[in-house]
């Protein structure tokens, strides 16, 4: 329990400079760039005496680091800002999206990390046989695919040439109401509320992006998990269990423990990148996550939108590396020594 509270600690303490970092990087970054709000928000019929009330308004016209601290200054009491698109706290429209990503993100992580694992370690223990040519060659079409391009290939294929598909409009149909909102996610809320149309209908719409999102997850999954088991194979510890006669299952035990904490390392690591992959994903099937939000708030300048969700962004990927060093922690526990 003392080691758990130790890595906690630390990850907070490194976890606040980061946070920092981010806030100013994307403070500078989103103002510096060609993009001004201004105009966009006071219209093209507008004067200069309304484009510089606006500007007063927002308080864009003071000098960058004077709005910088006033902005940390309202972070730091939760206070995220309104969006100047919706009139709404950043915060709020935030925290509403973010069930539908990690819906679909956990949901296709889950089911790409599961494939990938099992498929590299499976394939390790075969190296160069049919099962591994095969897992390789697909990993390969993983990688290779761009995500869009794949979630696009499998609309076409799966809605407009077989039907299987429904179409890529939302989380649930546009003639079933939606279940009262519990946790976020539309499946879950159905099945809370006993909905079964809606529950069947939201089921229905996941499949196809959580598809993507598994694919885009399984490939370095199994990549890296192939790699990682083919070392520990290889390992001295392992050639001295076999040569001592321990059984077959045992040996697999063995390789499958001590190859279990390189792959949760790398697995955090891949999926904070999923977060910003959803993005394309939630824009193709209208998904209406907080990724889908963002990329949009970037492409209309929406200032305050776009600094919330890169601080949330950088918050969730920061609790995922927390979520997998504790992990790691339960499986290897001399790993908080060696990272001390």
């Amino acid at each position: 329990m003392l080691a758990v509270l130790q890595l906690i600690l630390r990850r907070l303490a490194l976890a606040l400079p980061i946070l920092f970092g981010v806030l100013l990087f994307t403070f500078m970054l989103v103002r510096l760039g060609d993009s001004d709000p201004v105009g966009m928000l006071a219209g093209p019929t507008a004067s200069e005496a309304e484009i510089a009330a606006i500007r007063a308004t927002y308080k864009l016209d003071q000098p960058l680091l004077t709005q910088f601290f006033e902005y940390v200054r309202r972070v730091a009491h939760g206070d995220l800002g309104i969006s100047w698109l919706s009139n709404r706290p950043v915060l709020t429209e935030l925290l509403q999206r973010l069930p539908a990503t990690l819906e679909l993100v956990l949901v296709g992580s889950a089911v790409g990390g599961l494939v990938g694992i099992w498929s590299g370690m499976r394939a390790a223990r075969s190296v160069n046989g049919r099962f591994d040519q095969l897992s390789r060659l697909l990993s390969l079409f993983g990688f290779g695919m761009p995500t869009i391009f794949l979630g696009l290939a499998l609309i076409f294929v799966f809605f407009f040439i077989l039907g299987w598909a429904p179409p890529p409009m939302g989380r649930i149909d546009l003639m079933i109401t939606a279940p009262p909102v519990i946790t976020g996610s539309y499946l879950i809320d159905a099945l809370l509320a006993r909905d079964l149309q809606a529950a069947w209908s939201a089921a229905g719409r996941m499949v196809l992006p959580c598809a993507v999102v598994a694919i885009v997850f399984a490939a370095p999954m199994l990549k890296q998990t192939r790699a990682i088991a083919l070392d520990v194979r290889a390992s001295d510890y392992v050639r001295y269990a076999r040569a001592a006669g321990l059984p077959h299952s045992m040996v697999e035990r063995m390789v499958w423990r001590n190859s279990a904490v390189p792959i949760i390392t790398y697995g955090a690591t891949e999926l904070t990148a999923l977060f910003g992959a959803a993005s394309v994903l939630e824009l193709i099937f209208s998904w209406g996550g907080v990724s889908q939000f963002g990329l949009t708030a970037i492409l209309k300048a929406d200032f305050a939108v776009v600094q919330g969700y890169v601080l949330l962004m950088s918050a969730l990927a920061m609790l995922v590396f927390a979520l997998g060093d504790l992990l790691v922690l339960k499986l290897e526990p001399r790993a908080h020594e060696v990272s001390r």
